[in-house]
């Protein structure tokens, strides 16, 4: 019996091992490579760009950062704020970090840029945040802005690169002149299928920054870091990651995106933002469910209400009804799932009994197409065009093919990994 017992574990142990042999080595995202920045921050006074995704393992950037001596001075925060329990364009204030006690600059509202003096008492600035590589998701225009400030004023600035958990694709509109905002910044696709680190060597490479960011001199961006090379701006790689890697957030990037199925839906369902629709902000759901008091009640009924990070949702306390996504079997694996989908965009149209205000209207007396929040979203006016005269799904994608084929050739100049 001892002997059948001793064959058993060991052909247990040689198939567990079998099979870790075969799994691929764990993706390590920039902030975990440590020996690879810290020389860069000996000696240095630091500002830290970041949020409650700046994490190393288990613990906090600025809290390994200040364990290892390096001299923070303070901390910047995206939307939604350091600690990312703020609603979606929300005003925060500057404030302390009870933590750390650290001041903490919000650089969001009307506030989005650090003005020279909020930058002068600092050598180096670095930037780690979880993005998901949407054009709308603004943690890419944070950055933009900040890349600016510190190229005007000779303030190196190190980004700490995290993977896309969207970066297996590229798709959607190319957003057109006449459409800039801080929801879309630049004619990129929707989804642009890069890490923030190959982003911000775009914007720099293609001299999108503004006039005084784009007179300073780019150095190699595929440089190695080493304590005695100056960089403008130098992006610490994720290893063992490829814009194919299907990529799980170990924490939510922001309330309303809290699981990797919103994260997925998110490239789809984001342009109810711009309608009368609920996407579920005010559940818990948000992202992953479409409905409406006016549609038939006897579709999934769900109602919004007052939550943290979703304070005042639209159609707060009205019962909706719709659909739920939130168990829609999505394998990303699949090219089925490797695009933005319409059709859920296109079915509200056309519940939709009042088509005359699907799309929220601004609050200006004659507003001009590019002042609808739909049109910033999509980059253009031509896909509300489009969903309002009856376009098909096939027939919108067609439209996006020429802007995307020359999106591909700018993207391939600036990856830092496998496509």
């Amino acid at each position: 019996m001892k002997a059948f017992l001793l064959i058993g574990l060991a052909c247990g142990l040689m198939l567990t091992h079998s099979t870790l042999a075969q799994l691929p080595p764990a993706i390590k995202p920039g902030a975990e490579r440590l020996t690879a920045y810290l020389p860069l921050l000996k000696g240095k006074t630091v500002a830290v760009f970041a949020n409650q995704t700046s994490m190393v393992g288990n613990t906090h950037l600025v809290d390994t950062l200040l364990a290892r001596g390096v001299a923070i001075k303070k901390i910047f925060a995206p939307e939604h704020g350091f600690r990312g329990d703020a609603d979606a364009g929300e005003h925060v204030a500057n404030g302390t970090d009870a933590k750390t006690g650290l001041p903490i600059v919000s650089l969001y509202g009307t506030h989005r840029k650090p003005a020279p003096a909020e930058v002068a008492d600092v050598d180096i600035i670095v930037f780690d945040v979880q993005d998901v590589g949407l054009r709308y998701y603004t943690y890419i225009s944070s950055l933009e802005e900040l890349m600016e400030v510190a190229l005007e004023n000779n303030k190196p600035l190190l980004i700490l690169d995290r993977p896309n958990p969207n970066g297996f694709y590229v798709d959607g509109p190319v957003l057109e002149d006449g459409f800039k905002s801080f929801v879309g910044m630049q004619k990129v696709p929707v989804v642009y299928g890069m890490t923030i680190g190959e982003y911000a060597m775009m914007l720099q490479g293609e001299r999108w920054l503004n006039k005084a960011a784009n007179t300073k001199v780019s150095y190699n961006i595929k440089q190695k870091p080493t304590a005695d090379t100056p960089f403008h701006v130098l992006v610490i790689k994720c290893e063992n990651y490829t814009n194919k890697s299907r990529y799980l957030l170990p924490q939510k990037p922001s309330p309303n995106l809290p699981n990797m199925q919103s994260i997925w839906l998110y490239s789809s369902t984001c342009y109810f933002e711009g309608t009368e629709i609920s996407l579920g902000r005010g559940t818990d759901k948000p992202f992953q469910l479409y409905g409406h008091p006016a549609f038939a009640d006897t579709l999934y009924q769900f109602t919004p209400v007052s939550t943290p990070g979703a304070k005042n949702p639209p159609l707060k306390n009205k019962p909706c009804y719709g659909y739920d996504l939130s168990k829609l079997p999505i394998d990303v694996t699949k090219p089925a799932w490797q695009k933005i989908n319409l059709s859920f965009l296109l079915n509200a149209y056309q519940l939709f009994p009042n088509k005359d205000s699907f799309f929220l209207r601004p609050a200006k007396t004659n507003p001009k197409s590019s002042d609808y929040f739909f049109n910033k979203l999509a980059g253009n006016d031509k896909l509300m065009w489009q969903i309002m005269n009856g376009y098909t799904e096939t027939e919108i994608r067609k439209s996006w093919e020429p802007g995307l084929a020359a999106f591909r050739k700018i993207r391939a100049k600036y990856l830092l990994y496998a496509d």
